[in-house]
């Protein structure tokens, strides 16, 4: 059945209880690469237990409910979607083990048109169990390639955020390896997208690509060693639009802009596939402490 814009305002998406441990944080830090320098000891603070810190980004894999989409009552193609845009304000700083509730809700639908598709809007709270303070707030733009059309609103989607046409500030090359995206699925996001040669295949690529979220997060660690020195409580807030997939074993160089108009808190970047020439997240931008 097509998109109803009211059912779909209206699904109830459950809350999401979450006990994650060290081990979690450090397995999500070891997926996205950290640690390939064993005496780099600004990495081993985020895979070692030991005065253990939590990535910023880790926050993306708390509290998720990824099947949501595929309720019959959403009317939802959930085989065609792909994962516009990515948005995370960190409220306080993540703590690398701790109870968590994750409380999802859709915001809003876009109606782009008859085979333009549509832009599903939610928004993810994490929050602690016990003191009921928000910890974290992330936004999603969800793509719906086969379901446009059902009548719903045409206006059009916020823009995206505008990056300097001057040459970068600042940038940072990390690595993936190659058996890096069946690391990071143990974080959560197991389609076979990212694991299964002839599924990939299926789908038009020609091997599994890295996951949207683990770029995004590969973006975010280039930021944090750049700009923020390790410090995961300088880097509070991070957005991004994905515009092509990586894949594992490739090199992701983070360009940075340092906005001075804003005291150098705000960072305009885009992820940028260094073998191949292109971009992976575009119209980046991520708030910083100084």
């Amino acid at each position: 059945m097509p998109i109803d814009y009211d059912r779909l305002l209206a699904l109830r998406i459950p809350d999401v209880e979450h006990t994650y441990t060290d081990k979690d944080a450090i397995l999500y830090a070891l997926g996205l690469g950290l640690g390939q320098d064993p005496t780099n000891e600004h990495e081993l603070a985020f895979v070692y237990e030991k005065n253990l810190k939590a990535l910023p980004t880790f926050a993306c894999v708390l509290g998720y409910s990824p099947y949501w989409l595929r309720n019959p009552d959403s009317g939802v193609t959930w085989n065609k979607v792909v994962h516009g845009e990515q948005a995370i304000v960190l409220h306080k700083p993540l703590a690398p083990h701790g109870e968590i509730v994750g409380r999802s809700r859709i915001v809003d639908v876009i109606d782009k048109g008859e085979s333009k598709g549509a832009l599903v809007f939610s928004e993810r709270q994490v929050i602690d169990r016990t003191s009921g303070d928000v910890i974290a707030t992330l936004r999603q733009t969800t793509f719906c390639r086969a379901d446009g059309g059902f009548g719903g609103p045409k206006r059009e989607a916020p823009g995206p955020h505008p990056l300097p046409g001057r040459a970068p500030d600042l940038f940072c090359d990390l690595p993936t390896r190659p058996e890096m995206a069946l690391i990071y699925r143990l974080s959560g996001d197991i389609n076979p997208l990212h694991a299964e040669p002839g599924f990939a295949k299926a789908a038009g690529f020609p091997r599994p690509i890295l996951h949207g979220l683990a770029t995004f997060g590969v973006a975010g660690h280039a930021i944090l060693r750049t700009v923020c020195g390790y410090d995961p409580a300088r880097l509070t807030a991070m957005a991004g639009r994905f515009s092509a997939p990586v894949f594992p074993g490739e090199t992701i160089r983070t360009e940075m802009w340092r906005d001075k108009s804003n005291g150098g808190n705000v960072i305009s970047y885009r992820a940028r596939v260094v073998e191949r020439d292109i971009v992976a997240i575009n119209n980046g931008r991520a708030e910083v402490t100084i």
